[in-house]
């Protein structure tokens, strides 16, 4: 039964990563695209069923690297459709564009945590009669991976994670994550723990998950800058998956498409379910398909459940929010913020999402966003 089950993950990974691989390369290049100016008839183009009424010119954007992966597509699909639009995403932490966000340099920020009431108060200053607000607009598991010569399989639960990632558990073959792993033969070798170097939702959604679930072996509040001492530094979710392929030994964390893209195993995490629980787009699913909406307004921040034991949820998830002022956008980029921001939350933005190692927005929340998109100011 180890056996069978052993090769129909392997089987669902290397297919996940044919399909993911495929469009990552079908996003390069998207800059070929971009046109520097010209406008759009605000027709919708019939084999994308995207709209660009009044989008035009350049629009920059930056903030969460987990979210880079789906903007990538989203960026691709959308210039190929909209001519004369050329969106610029920069890939560097939720913490960077919130702060680009609040500098009035970017006509909308990528976060994987939502507005803190500081950045709130900060944003009325750019958002002229308005503030910055929160729109859910892709969920995904934040997957432990990890690189272990002869170890193709590696079960893991809250406690073991936080005594790893905290300087508490140094050996793969440490009592407690044998106990785990029966049956799994883990070397004597030192763990090597990488982390975000920069502010991090990614870090913050890490540290919600820990908090709820491992408090006493994971004393810190969950902030987006890395709290615990020791481990190894690295920029981005690119820079973590790289030191963790690299490092024979190394364990991190990062978005998972990821992980998929670079081949790289993942840990399985034991809730307390019937089964350990693998991170997959449809797990988190059913992980992020109970968030509730906590924001006020037309904020659409959500609350997770990290510490759900629903057999199949996936608990250490993140959604990843696009910010952007609710009233005072600027004129310029208004029309253009407002087509992109509809084509990602609709159909055919959020189909994108599962294939590419992402989770889509709940429908009933997805609606909200469709509906707060189309009233901004």
């Amino acid at each position: 039964m180890k056996l069978q089950r052993k090769n129909g993950l392997r089987a669902t990974a290397l297919g996940a990563l044919a399909v993911t691989g495929a469009l990552v390369l079908t996003a390069c290049g998207s800059d070929d695209n971009a046109a520097s100016t010209g406008g759009n008839d605000g027709k919708t183009n019939a084999a994308s069923d995207i709209s660009c009424e009044g989008a035009k010119g350049k629009l920059l954007a930056s903030g969460s690297s987990a979210q880079k992966n789906a903007m990538d597509l989203w960026v691709k699909n959308y210039m190929a459709a909209c001519s004369g639009v050329e969106i610029n995403y920069k890939s560097s932490s939720s913490g960077e564009g919130i702060v680009a966000f609040n500098q009035g340099t970017v006509g909308f920020a990528g976060s994987d945590s939502a507005l803190k009431p500081e950045e709130v108060t900060e944003s009325k200053k750019i958002c002229k009669g308005g503030q910055g607000i929160n729109l859910p607009m892709a969920g995904g598991p934040i997957a432990i991976g990890y690189n272990l010569s002869g170890v193709e399989d590696l079960n893991l639960d809250a406690a073991t994670i936080a005594k790893i990632f905290n300087g508490k558990i140094k050996n793969w073959n440490d009592p407690a994550i044998e106990k785990l792993n029966e049956g799994v033969e883990l070397p004597d070798k030192a763990i090597q723990a990488f982390h975000r170097s920069e502010d991090s939702g990614t870090t913050q959604n890490l540290g919600k998950y820990l908090g709820a679930t491992a408090k006493s072996d994971w004393p810190y509040e969950a902030e987006k800058k890395w709290p615990a001492p020791g481990g190894q530094a690295a920029s981005g979710s690119s820079g973590v998956a790289a030191q963790v392929k690299q490092v024979d030994g190394a364990i991190g964390y990062f978005e998972l498409s990821y992980a998929t893209s670079q081949s790289i195993p993942t840990v399985r995490i034991d809730t307390g379910a019937s089964a350990p629980v693998e991170a997959t787009s449809e797990n988190a699913s059913k992980a992020i398909a109970a968030a509730q909406v906590k924001g006020a307004g037309k904020d659409l921040a959500l609350e997770l459940d990290y510490a759900t034991k629903a057999d199949g949820a996936y608990p250490i998830v993140l959604v990843t929010y696009e910010v952007v002022c609710d009233t005072g956008n600027k004129p310029e980029t208004l029309d253009t913020v407002k087509s992109f921001l509809t084509y990602t939350a609709s159909d055919a933005g959020q189909k994108v999402l599962t294939d590419a190692g992402y989770a889509p927005i709940p429908a009933e929340i997805n609606a909200k966003v469709r509906e707060t998109v189309a009233g901004l100011k």
